[in-house]
């Protein structure tokens, strides 16, 4: 397999993160966003959307790093990952749809303006990522993992963003329940680190 990625992106690093924990074979290919690399004939191919990640096995490419963590799962059977009960595929659904949703809003936003130089507006930025975090340090008092007990893709995909929070000049300090929870993503077997940018408060 291939995983077209960037090293900066935390899409990307969501997807070679699991691909470790897994133990899956890979290849990784960096795609130069600063020259454009994503939005050429060649990678729109892959995904026309012309965003990292793209993963390619064999055949197939599968583009969106929740789409991917989902393929993985299925394709060798990690129903430890990704539940199959109702209930527990309803939690970490739900735990997905903040990945791509209030974390990418608040969290990555925030973080794009000090790293990527974006045009965000920083100030409600940050305030979202705020609003998401009490929420994630609430579900983490009363359980070791965002989605039950065990480590499914929602904390993988939650992880990237949520650790590089402080590069968007967003604090941790008060959310003892999301640090202690980093720290036990960070102890999996087969953690990779999510690449450091000295900027924001991080600097």
């Amino acid at each position: 397999m291939k995983l077209y990625h960037h090293p900066l992106s935390g899409h990307s690093h969501r997807v070679h993160l699991f691909l470790s924990l897994l133990g899956c074979p890979h290849e990784l290919v960096e795609v130069d966003l600063a020259a454009r690399a994503h939005k050429q004939p060649e990678f729109l191919k892959l995904n026309a959307f012309g965003q990292v990640p793209v993963l390619v096995d064999g055949d197939a490419a599968i583009a969106d790093s929740n789409a991917i963590l989902v393929y993985l799962c299925k394709k060798y059977g990690k129903t430890d990952w990704l539940p199959e009960t109702p209930k527990e595929a309803a939690a970490v659904q739900r735990w997905l749809t903040v990945a791509a949703g209030d974390i990418i809003f608040g969290l990555a936003a925030a973080r794009l303006a000090t790293v990527f130089a974006a045009p965000v507006d920083t100030e409600a930025a940050i305030a979202r990522a705020h609003v998401v975090l009490r929420r994630m340090d609430d579900a983490l008092a009363g359980s070791p993992w965002i989605a039950g007990p065990k480590p499914t893709i929602a904390d993988v995909a939650l992880y990237g963003y949520t650790a590089r929070a402080p590069e968007g000049y967003v604090d941790l300090k008060d959310y003892a329940h999301v640090r202690a929870w980093l720290a036990r993503v960070e102890a999996l077997p087969g953690f990779v680190e999510f690449r450091r940018t000295p900027v924001g408060l991080a600097a």
